[in-house]
């Protein structure tokens, strides 16, 4: 028998199974007894077993009959369950959104905005997955995350790239470092292409995005560098400048109250560094749930840049 056909005689099984009457199973399906009667039969038929015993006051679940009817009554409840669990998820909002992201955009930029949109969708679960750009594009293509947060890819034919915020990199240090270096060397704050030769110079390392655009910026304004730290994350990164291991090459809008309380100097640089821009992307051709779509349209409604 085929499935439709089958889930319909069950259906109609449990109704006479129930009513103990054809008679009443017809007027409670609103279908006639003959064929109330037909769709028992050929159940029966196709079981190779009798279901019901027929008397005067209707109809008696056999033994065979009693067994059926705790499965299809088990797959029955299973069935309202699955539709109520899926009318929740409509109606809540539940869902499941794996998002890639950097250590340090993650806490600088994406943290609020998800304090944000789980005020919105507190039933959706997020999964972050901690990757470079290259690592989340990547991810991204092949499917195996929803939403990256990235630097603004050059080439990316499959992903849709919406900004949310520009940012400025610039290069800081500790008062105590730069005074050491003035001690050491008195000339050498006066001549910034000397700077970055002679200074223990801190960027982050070479899976970066970040690191690249340093590296382009420094080979285009023909900028030589000396000793060079690679470090994993921009906070380290951060913390490493602030004790006075050395120049760091940080994001501006992350280092604002070190700025400002003087913990760190921004140096001015050989040559203005470009801004650049973060922001959300998904895979265009990828099929997204109904949580993906409601975290597009949030970002995509709020104000940015």
């Amino acid at each position: 028998m085929e499935v439709e056909s089958t889930l319909s005689s069950y259906r109609i099984f449990n109704a006479v199974a129930e009513a103990g009457n054809i008679s009443k199973a017809a007027k409670e399906l609103f279908i006639s007894q003959p064929a109330i009667s037909k769709a028992v039969s050929k159940l029966e038929q196709s079981l190779s077993v009798k279901l019901f015993t027929r008397n005067s006051r209707g109809v008696k679940l056999t033994e065979e009959g009693a067994l059926l009817y705790e499965y299809t009554c088990s797959a029955f409840e299973s069935l309202r369950q699955g539709e109520e669990s899926i009318r929740k998820i409509h109606s809540l909002g539940i869902g499941h959104i794996k998002i890639g992201v950097s250590t340090t955009l993650c806490k600088y930029l994406l943290l609020p905005y998800l304090q944000s949109f789980i005020h919105a969708y507190p039933h959706v679960k997020i999964t972050i997955e901690c990757r470079s750009t290259f690592e989340t594009l990547a991810q991204l293509e092949e499917g195996k995350l929803d939403i990256g947060l990235i630097g603004k890819p050059s080439q990316a034919k499959t992903v849709d790239f919406f900004p949310l915020k520009n940012i400025q990199d610039t290069f800081v240090a500790s008062p105590t470092y730069l005074e050491n270096l003035k001690e050491r060397e008195p000339s050498i704050l006066g001549a910034p292409r000397e700077l970055f030769e002679r200074a223990n110079l801190m960027l982050l390392d070479e899976k970066n995005i970040t690191r690249l655009y340093i590296e382009d910026y420094f080979a285009k304004h023909n900028i030589r560098t000396g000793q060079v730290l690679e470090v994993s994350n921009m906070d380290l990164l951060i913390e490493f400048a602030k004790i006075g291991l050395g120049i760091g090459c940080v994001i501006r809008e992350f280092v604002e109250k070190e700025l400002e309380n003087g913990t760190l100097e921004e140096l001015p640089p050989i040559h203005p560094l470009a801004k650049r821009t973060v922001g959300f992307s998904y895979n265009k051709n990828a099929a997204q749930n109904d949580s993906v779509k409601r975290f597009i349209n949030f970002y995509k409604g709020e104000n940015h840049l």
